[in-house]
């Protein structure tokens, strides 16, 4: 990560497991109905659930808000993801 980049805030607010706010988001890597994965400065965060729509989505202010039937929330540091086991024997 570039250091001399501002690390914005980041926390998650997640509501009866169907609406989830995250901020310090600073991309959306992809997304559909079972999956959102957003990254953050403290890696990339998946959500995973059924139904998922993003409702308010700005990259300016790294806010994120979706709604759906949340399952799961999972962080992958982006350092071990590139250094992993599979990535070494996939290559």
């Amino acid at each position: 990560m570039d250091e001399k980049r501002i690390k914005m805030p980041h926390n998650l607010v997640m509501e009866d497991r169907r609406t989830l706010s995250i901020t310090g988001v600073s991309d959306v890597d992809s997304f559909d109905e079972s999956t959102i994965i957003v990254f953050t400065d403290l890696g990339e965060l998946t959500v995973r659930g059924e139904d998922l729509h993003i409702k308010n989505l700005n990259i300016e202010a790294g806010e994120v808000s979706l709604d759906g039937s949340i399952s799961s929330l999972t962080y992958a540091d982006n350092a071990a993801k590139q250094t992993g086991f599979f990535s070494r024997v996939f290559r």
